[in-house]
């Protein structure tokens, strides 16, 4: 009987045997490297799914306080009725250097601002939730494509064989639209986001079927080597990118047994760091987002929870103010976190959501809702780190809010901007499909030379 493959041997075999399987594509994009030299190489992105208030977080409207109960000029037509004028119930306040103005709704980030470079001037398509997600992780509202962190696997590689390119933490269950957030679409299967139930404390619950109840290390190893011969008997004389990516997705669940336990186990952080990240679910993932960015993932999403809990078409006062509370303490641990390490320089840090809200009341009837309608034709979104020029103010809306008015930055804008600093050309990162190349910008998109450094 042949001897069993040692650890050493089954990841030497099926990490360097991949080519033999005829992975070699799946593994890396076209050389997998820059265009140019990068500013990052790395993401964190904190998706506030549902759409935050860009008038009562980083876009302070003034005008609004002296229309408050008057119809507004220039009222943009939204999905639902809203009324007159409705002043942000907190307060703004400037800060750091560049005096910048956040509210204090995001006092602890703010402390930040001088590494952040607010992009005021930001549009979506349509005021719907799901075509706008998909707009946002995906670049088209339509068609299926590959999302932004496939993308950036696909382009760059992974600088971790054992864990996940691209993995999306969401606690609660899937935001609305679910894994196509994170799709893969036409690219190779093995670029997907790998999502992760971050309310879950234990890697067994974290993960499905990180481990095995049924076979020890040395049954697993047996197993998967008698698969991989399958396979590659398969494979022979046919070329099947969904086969190529099941091969891969075996291995890598395979290899991740060893990393991702020590990876998602934040008990071995120092008792300051996780009070410094805060109690509960959002501290707990903002501080596993570290742990894995430095262990060479590629991109990392972070969404504030299952369907959209930043919609808030009424009582957006207590729910914006109940929503922030979790998140704005670990996004500045992460800054604070990130930066103490050395690696907040190349690192890109991205805030924001699908799109803003109306700066009018909501109405239900005659009645105010004291929320605020969905507003694609201008909002706010925040980037920070690698290569972005901090302390700055990217375009503006008018002056109540309503829309975009000076410099205004479409998705792909965003796309081109972050795909530039991680040292690629948005324009050249393409993928041959259905007889034509795509890209993650399609047609569109110009760098945002203004926010780089």
């Amino acid at each position: 009987m042949q001897a069993v493959l040692s650890r050493r041997d089954l990841l030497r075999r099926s990490g360097m045997g991949l080519a033999m399987l005829g992975l070699g594509d799946v593994m890396a994009a076209p050389g997998a490297r820059p265009h140019h030299a990068p500013k990052a190489k790395r993401v964190v992105h904190f998706f506030l799914n549902g759409g935050p208030s860009h008038v009562d977080t980083f876009d302070p409207k003034p005008a609004l306080e002296r229309y408050a109960g008057r119809p507004v000029p220039g009222h943009r037509i939204t999905e639902r009725k809203t009324g007159a004028a409705f002043p942000s119930p907190f307060k703004f306040r400037r800060h750091g250097q560049s005096g910048i103005e956040v509210s204090e709704l995001f006092e602890k980030t703010a402390a930040h601002i001088d590494d952040i470079a607010v992009i005021r001037s930001m549009q979506a398509q349509v005021p719907n939730h799901e075509p706008s997600l998909m707009l946002m992780n995906c670049g088209d509202s339509i068609q299926p494509r590959p999302s932004l962190g496939a993308w950036l696997t696909y382009g760059l590689g992974s600088e971790n064989a054992n864990l996940p390119g691209f993995i999306a933490m969401c606690p609660g269950g899937l935001p609305i639209k679910g894994a196509e957030n994170w799709q893969a679409a036409f690219l190779p299967g093995a670029y997907q986001g790998t999502y992760v139930d971050s309310k879950h404390e234990a890697v067994e619950r974290l993960i499905e079927n990180i481990r095995s109840p049924h076979a020890d290390e040395r049954v697993q190893l047996r197993q998967l080597e008698l698969l991989r011969r399958i396979n590659a008997a398969h494979l022979a004389g046919r070329s099947d990118p969904r086969l190529e990516a099941r091969i891969q997705s075996f291995e890598l669940a395979f290899r991740m047994q060893m990393e991702a336990a020590d990876a998602f186990d934040v008990s071995k952080e120092p008792a300051h760091v996780r009070r410094m990240y805060g109690d509960g679910v959002h501290g707990r993932q903002t501080l596993i987002a570290r742990r894995l960015l430095e262990r060479g993932v590629r991109m990392v999403q972070l969404w504030h929870g299952a369907g959209q809990p930043w919609d808030n078409h009424d009582s957006i006062e207590k729910n914006h103010r109940k929503l922030s509370a979790e998140i704005d303490q670990p996004i500045a641990a992460l800054l604070t976190d990130l930066k103490q390490r050395g690696m907040l320089e190349d690192t890109i840090v991205l805030w924001g959501g699908e799109f803003g809200r109306t700066p009018t009341v909501e109405m239900s009837g005659t009645q105010s809702k004291l929320g605020r309608d969905h507003n694609h034709y201008g909002f706010s979104v925040w980037m920070a780190g690698g290569g972005v020029k901090g302390g700055t103010v990217h375009g503006a809306t008018d002056e109540f809010g309503f829309a975009a008015q000076q410099d205004p930055v479409s998705v792909h804008d965003l796309h081109a901007t972050m795909l530039h600093l991680l040292g690629i050309n948005h324009e050249e990162l393409t993928y041959r499909y259905a007889g034509r190349d795509f890209r993650l910008t399609d047609v569109h998109g110009d760098v945002l030379t203004r926010v780089v450094a």
